[in-house]
């Protein structure tokens, strides 16, 4: 009787597992060439992250607003104006089973400070520039120091660009187990391993990523057993897949197809304003694009609310200068330095001396929802002022190249702070500066300079009013809007874009997605 006792339970144990089991695959339009958070801060990559990694800091990521709390940190304090100790736990795992310490945490960052690779460099610059150095003091305890106080320090240590990764495991995946050197950094981008409540078990750069709940995981545990990440750049061939029960979410929807998806009743659409913004900035140091009137010209031939109504059916958020709800106090909807104006434009054609020749404007093919459409449109919009365009399309990026006239891209927001955004693409340090496209004068770095570093928030403001009203007369860049970006389910899957995230991340992490 109690074997037969214990084989029934055993059977229901089976039973009860393999209903609540649930694996997912996700359809992507694309799919990074690497994984490592401390060098990404690409849209593809903020896929890839938050199921296998963790930040020091965590925050609600059900707000649009900045709720932090304790993760891989248990507490921190600011030692002084420029030094702060962060206590750690002594029982978070990476996927090897191995501890964190705080030596992880120091070479988690230290490698970037010091700008081991190109691309830790530029994260330097665009996200820690002001961090000088970092210390364990003791297996638990990690000091900052910054070159200035740093009124973003909890911001930055929530960011992805700082979540943790294994010292000892870089350091020997080729060469000196004792020493990271670039080999080691390039196979870790093949091979990632974090802490988070998922493990990243393959990785195929460009094709497809499989994750696995992770039991060793110091949080709540992963709802699902797993789930893939799986590349399908043709948008008919994400929709099809998607009604065939191939995949069971895909992304970049755009709005004109939202309608199909929810005319099947085993489909269903989710969807939401993405905390990024589609833009054209254009090369002001191609001598063709040197006249501040020539930008400011092209920017007002740009009719971004019909735009708006085209292309996202009037879903997108057209703002009047760059800023977010997300900032808080800092969000700013009085400042409006966008204006369409093509009678104004056309004056200031005349006023730049423009020779009506033929400006050159490059843009992906797909990377971007509704990126070419928009294109298209805008060839049309500047046209009707009397400027022709040389549409370029090629998936090749063109930003940094000396004869680069204009271009699409896109500027997320990676932390709720002007910071986290504008200043990440156009602060002194920011990339289209340091890329070569944009040389603001020593006034706007004085301003920028006041901006990020001073903890009084009217301080802050009032110096980001004198940023916006210097790009108006500069217009290095037009900001388009914040596209609605849209993505198919099927019925029995509970998910959506949380608010408090940075753009395009798919969270599947406890209290995010279930399966019925």
């Amino acid at each position: 009787m109690h074997k037969t006792l214990l084989l029934t339970l055993t059977a229901a144990m089976l039973a009860s597992t393999a209903a609540g089991a649930a694996e997912i695959t996700v359809a992507t339009a694309n799919m990074s060439a690497y994984i490592d958070p401390g060098r990404d801060h690409s849209n593809v990559g903020s896929q890839n992250y938050v199921n296998a990694f963790d930040p020091l800091i965590a925050k609600d990521y059900t707000k649009p607003g900045a709720e932090f709390s304790p993760a891989i940190a248990t507490s921190w304090t600011q030692v002084s104006p420029t030094v702060f100790e962060v206590k750690i736990r002594d029982d978070v795992q990476f996927h090897d089973g191995s501890l964190v310490t705080a030596d992880d945490v120091v070479f988690t960052y230290q490698r970037i400070i010091d700008a081991v690779t190109p691309e830790y460099g530029s994260i330097k610059r665009q996200f820690f520039n002001n961090f000088e150095k970092v210390e364990a003091v003791d297996a638990t305890t990690v000091r900052f120091t910054t070159l200035k106080p740093e009124p973003l320090f909890e911001t930055l240590l929530n960011a992805q660009q700082g979540y943790i990764v294994s010292k000892a495991y870089v350091s020997g995946l080729t060469g000196d187990p004792a020493v990271a050197d670039i080999s080691d950094y390039e196979a870790f981008a093949l091979k990632p391993m974090g802490t988070g409540p998922y493990k990243i078990t393959a990785f195929q750069p460009g094709e497809n990523i499989v994750y696995e709940r992770f039991e060793g995981y110091f949080g709540d545990q992963a709802p699902l057993d797993g789930f893939e990440l799986r590349r399908i750049p043709e948008l008919s061939t994400r929709l099809t897949a998607l009604a065939n029960g191939e995949v069971d979410i895909i992304t970049n929807v755009p709005p004109d197809q939202i309608a199909t998806i929810e005319a099947n009743p085993a489909l269903k659409v989710e969807g939401a304003v993405t905390p990024l913004f589609h833009i054209i900035f254009f090369n002001t140091q191609n001598p063709k694009m040197a006249n501040a009137k020539l930008r400011q010209a092209l920017s007002m031939a740009v009719d971004r609310n019909l735009l708006n109504e085209a292309l996202w059916l009037g879903k997108a958020v057209v703002p009047p200068n760059h800023t977010y709800p997300q900032y808080g106090e800092l969000y700013m909807p009085e400042l409006e330095i966008f204006e369409y104006n093509p009678e104004k434009a056309k004056a200031l054609l005349a006023e730049a001396g423009y020779d009506g020749s033929p400006i050159r404007f490059d843009t992906d093919p797909v990377y971007y929802t509704n990126g070419l459409l928009a294109a298209q449109a805008i060839k049309e919009m500047w046209a009707a002022v009397g400027v022709p365009m040389n549409l370029n399309v090629d998936p090749k990026w063109t930003g940094d190249d000396a004869d680069m006239e204009a271009r699409n891209w896109s500027n997320p927001m990676y932390f709720a702070d002007p910071a986290g955004s504008f200043g990440t693409m156009w602060s002194p340090t920011g990339a289209r500066v340091t890329g070569g496209t944009w040389k603001p004068n020593e006034a706007y770095t004085e301003m920028w300079e006041r901006f990020r570093y001073s903890t009084d928030v009217a301080t802050r403001k009032a110096a980001y009013a004198e940023i916006m009203a210097y790009v108006k007369e500069e217009a290095p860049f037009l900001v388009l809007y914040q596209p609605y970006e849209s993505y198919g389910l099927k019925q029995d899957v509970s998910w959506a874009p949380l608010p408090g995230h940075i753009p395009y991340v798919l969270d599947f992490r406890a209290g995010s997605i279930s399966v019925d």
